[in-house]
C-alpha cells in the first residue's frame, strides 16, 4: 500500500500511530521538521529536549525524525533501545565541519583546556569532549567551568560569539564552523525586515549570522532593545507564549514557524528569511516514516566504545541548565 492509499483509506497518521503502538516506539520530532511530521510525532521539540525524552523513554523503540547526530545522540544515551531514523542521509553541515581528528589536533595545541562541543556534533566528537551544550546552555556550561582555564568552543563560530560575547571570557576560543541555513540569515536582510516592521519582536537564534546585527539595531536605537530576543528554539517557544506583541520576525529555520503559531496563533509569525529552510530536516518525509515504522529502517549504531566516551559528556549537557530549552 502506498502512502497516498494509506492516507485515502485509513489516514497517515492513524496508520503511523497504529505501527508505533505495534513495534512498542515513540516518535520523536524536531522543530525544524515538516509540518505534518511535527504533527504525527508523540513528541515534538528541540534537540535538548529530545535528548531528555530519549533518555527516559519507556518504550523499547525511538524513532527520530531530525539529523543523523540527534539519532546517534539518543541512541548514546539509550544503547539497549533501537533507533531508527527515517533516512539515514539526513545529516547536518555543522556536524560536519569538524572531525574527530581535527578535535584531537586542536585539543594538542591546548593540552589543559577543556573542550565544550555542541550538540550539533557527530559521535566521534562527542567522544573527544568534556561536556556538550546546546544553544540555551551554552553560558551556563561554559560559566560553570573555572575563570582559568582555557576552552574550546565548537564547532559553530556564531554562538561561540555569543558566548563570548555574554560570558566576555578571553580565554574563550572558538572553532569556525557554521550551520549553512543559519549563516545565511544576515544582517542586511534583518535590517530591512525590521525597518518594514518597527513594532515586531525579534526572535533570534544565536547560530544565525545576524545576530550581531540584532544587537547593534537594539544598540543603534533602531529597534527597542526589549524587543529584541536571543533565543533557542525551546526558548522562542517560551517566549511566542508570553509575549503581547503582534508581531514576531524569527530568523532560524522555517519549520520553526509551525509550532511558533501553534503556541500563539494570535500573534503574526514572520520568518526573517522564508529560503531558509534545512534540505537535510526536510527529508524526513510522511513516506520514509511509514517505512521506518514498517521496516525496521534506518537503524542508528553508534561503536559502543565510542559511545561510552561519549556518554558522560551529553549526559552533562542534558543535566546542566534544567528544565530551559536546547537547540
Amino acid at each position: 500500500m502506498t502512502i497516498t492509499e494509506v492516507r485515502a483509506v485509513t489516514g497517515w497518521a492513524d496508520e503511523v500511530r497504529r505501527l508505533a503502538r505495534e513495534r512498542d516506539a515513540v516518535i520523536l520530532a524536531h522543530n525544524y521538521q515538516l509540518p505534518e511530521i511535527q504533527d504525527v510525532a508523540h513528541h515534538t521539540g528541540d534537540s535538548l529536549a529530545l535528548s531528555r525524552i530519549a533518555a527516559a523513554a519507556e518504550q523499547s523503540t525511538i524513532v527520530f525524525c531530525g539529523v543523523h547526530f540527534m539519532a546517534e545522540t539518543a541512541k548514546i544515551l539509550s544503547p539497549d533501545k533501537t533507533v531508527l531514523i527515517p533516512d539515514a542521509a539526513a545529516g547536518c553541515s555543522l556536524a560536519d565541519s569538524i572531525t574527530a581528528e581535527q578535535l584531537r589536533e586542536w585539543k594538542a595545541e591546548h593540552p589543559d583546556a577543556v573542550v565544550v562541543s555542541y550538540v550539533n556534533t557527530t559521535a566521534e566528537v562527542k567522544a573527544e569532549t568534556d561536556v556538550c551544550c546546546t544553544s540555551s546552555n551554552a553560558v551556563e556550561v561554559v560559566e560553570s567551568i573555572p575563570a582559568d582555564r582555557e576552552v574550546l568552543f565548537l564547532p559553530d563560530q556564531f554562538l561561540g560569539a555569543h558566548v563570548r560575547r555574554v560570558t566576555g571570557r578571553e580565554n574563550l576560543h572558538v572553532w569556525a564552523g557554521e550551520c549553512h541555513v543559519h549563516a545565511g540569515i544576515n544582517g542586511p536582510e534583518l535590517t530591512a525586515r525590521a525597518a518594514e516592521d518597527p513594532d515586531a519582536e525579534l526572535f533570534i537564534h544565536p547560530e544565525c549570522g545576524c545576530a550581531t546585527s540584532a544587537l547593534y539595531l537594539a544598540g543603534a536605537g533602531a529597534v527597542e532593545s526589549e524587543r529584541v530576543r536571543i533565543l533557542s528554539t525551546g526558548g522562542m517557544l517560551d517566549a511566542a507564549r508570553s509575549t503581547s506583541a503582534r508581531s514576531v520576525l524569527v530568523a532560524t529555520e522555517v519549520g520553526m514557524l509551525h509550532q511558533l503559531r501553534r503556541a500563539a496563533p494570535e500573534v503574526d509569525f514572520r520568518a526573517v528569511n522564508d529560503r531558509a529552510s534545512c534540505r537535510y530536516m526536510k527529508m524526513i518525509t510522511p513516506e520514509k516514516v511509514l517505512r521506518a515504522l514498517r521496516e525496521g529502517r534506518d537503524e542508528v549504531h553508534v561503536d559502543p566504545a565510542i559511545a561510552e566516551r561519549a556518554r558522560a559528556s551529553v549526559q552533562r549537557m542534558v543535566e546542566i541548565g534544567r528544565p530551559g530549552g536546547g537547540e
